[in-house]
């Protein structure tokens, strides 16, 4: 199959400083870039079923709940909370439950009423002479503390206990009276009486993470250093499709089987490449971390980018693919597997050249999948942090020097999230892949990477031209501070806009056709 975009790259990643010249753009009538027509149709809005949570957001969330609780069942907060976490944090069913069977309540979170019934008390202070049952020491009235029971400690010896529980990470929240036989609750407020600076300050750590991590519908952000939880409202995430959700930090989540947005492929299909990952690991590592060398000087090569195009430094200046390393003039079928050597059975072998020869073909499948999967998720997090650092400042001076406002530069984040949103789709698209075998899926493995063919190479052009002409058009500008010629920078945008425009078009094709497993064609032709 042709896939028809091979004769057009140079248009893009050539001199880039002819913008709309050449012929090879034309306006929004006709967004045809390159050669490649593609019809513009407008997507249909998806609703958004999350909403991304701040800390702060989140202890508001949690405060308003436990404040909920404690006017309607007379109760402490932190008696409320320890109810709350008892009931992962459904305030409707906790007290819907509570009315029914109170004691049964308060039994299952070993809170104690209060002298003559109703409420809870959180801690109570000895009133008369007592020793501690711990350091034996003998206390006056008002130096012992215990949880609501009638087993008194001394607040060292309390300090102590609740370091070490707090040392013991978040079960510290599930406390109980020191006397085995006791089942008090340690609620906040004794912790906040005993306890150190420090232990108070994690404790509350602890309890501000329960909210998220015991509610159904709520997550942190497991991207790095993100602080942020997503809550999802779209039903649970527990359809027959993964549901994927999107932090501001930029990391994407399957919200049905935990692992990184992987659309458009299935969550079993992704446990299985995760599995098959970690028992090739060593292997995989130690084959990509080698440095590569340019194909035609020799020289070692870091690939410090997010697009595949690479150009050697001066003075040999070659250009080629950081996957195929082939010369990028003319690139093509990067993304079709292509068997080294034979694969048939050689007459005459035995069974054990035979058995090693099946290894050897599968170890190299699986590595030209590995690579491009993880080639592809590297450049995805390139992305996020160059759309990190435009949002920080460099959209407000790239504005400048073309004289435009800030917001118009809106074009230039739209391109960036499709780039991170094609990288993501091209990644774990090559963990289909592997797993369509060579000969009983060979007609759907034509399909795939027919498909792949396409939908890459228009994203490398979008990636390119969002990286690299980007860098070189405003380059002139951010050293002497002179203005960016608007001329180019208006054929600049339209081309960014368009390209941007046909490679959602090429990768909602791409999904589509993933989504229901190439079913254009039948695996047995």
């Amino acid at each position: 199959m042709e896939s028809g975009y091979s004769d057009v790259d140079d248009d893009y990643f050539g001199d880039s400083d002819d913008y709309g010249d050449d012929g090879d753009y034309m306006d929004d009538d006709g967004d045809d870039y390159g050669g490649q027509v593609v019809e513009e149709t407008e997507a249909p809005a998806m609703e958004k079923t999350y909403v991304v949570l701040t800390e702060d957001d989140v202890r508001a969330r949690q405060d308003e709940d436990i404040a909920k609780v404690c006017e309607v069942l007379s109760l402490s907060p932190g008696a409320a909370a320890v109810l709350l976490r008892l009931y992962r944090w459904r305030a409707v069913l906790l007290q819907e439950e509570w009315f029914l069977d109170e004691r049964r309540i308060r039994d299952a979170a070993g809170l104690l009423p209060a002298d003559g019934g109703g409420g809870a008390v959180p801690a109570r202070v000895n009133r008369r002479r007592l020793t501690c049952a711990i350091c034996f020491d003998v206390f006056a009235a008002g130096g012992m503390r215990s949880a609501g029971c009638s087993h008194y400690y001394c607040v060292a010896c309390w300090r102590g206990y609740v370091r070490a529980a707090v040392g013991d990470g978040a079960r510290c929240l599930s406390l109980r009276c020191p006397d085995p036989s006791c089942p008090a609750a340690v609620v906040r407020e004794l912790v906040d009486a005993v306890a150190d600076g420090e232990d108070r300050e994690r404790y509350g750590w602890f309890a501000l993470r329960s909210y998220v991590e015991e509610s159904a519908g709520m997550r942190w952000c497991p991207g790095p250093g993100c602080s942020r939880a997503v809550e999802f409202v779209g039903g649970g995430g527990d359809g027959e499709e993964s549901s994927e959700v999107f932090c501001s930090c930029g990391h994407g989540l399957c919200w049905r089987c935990g692992e990184e947005a992987h659309r458009p492929v299935s969550c079993k299909t992704v446990a299985k490449w995760v599995e098959k990952n970690s028992s090739e690991s060593e292997t995989a590592t130690w084959l990509l971390a080698h440095t590569k060398h340019c194909p035609k000087c020799r020289l070692p090569i870091e690939k410090n980018l997010g697009c595949m195009h690479m150009t050697c430094r001066p003075p040999c200046l070659h250009e080629f693919c950081w996957i195929c390393l082939k010369p990028w003039r003319g690139h093509a079928a990067c993304s079709r597997y292509q068997p080294n050597g034979t694969v048939v059975a050689l007459a005459g072998a035995n069974a054990d050249d035979e058995r090693r020869r099946q290894a050897k073909a599968s170890l190299d499948r699986y590595l030209y999948h590995y690579e491009r999967w993880d080639a592809n998720l590297k450049s995805l997090r390139v992305a996020l942090r160059d759309m990190e650092s435009l949002e920080r400042s460099e959209l407000e001076a790239m504005a400048s020097a073309a004289g435009v406002p800030a917001t118009e530069m809106g074009f230039v984040t739209e391109a960036y999230e499709q780039v991170g949103e094609g990288r993501r789709v091209l990644g774990w698209a090559h963990a289909y892949g592997y797993y369509l075998d060579p000969d009983r899926d060979f007609t759907k493995r034509q399909l795939f990477e027919y498909l792949q063919e396409d939908a890459n190479a228009s994203l490398e052009r979008l990636h390119g031209c969002a990286e690299r002409e980007r860098r070189e058009l405003f380059a002139a500008g951010a050293d002497d501070k002179a203005a960016v010629d608007f001329d180019k920078y208006r054929a600049y945008r339209e081309k960014l806009a368009g390209l941007t425009r046909v490679t959602r078009q090429y990768f909602g094709n791409l999904v589509k056709a993933f989504e229901t497993d190439l079913a254009e064609v039948s695996s047995s032709s």
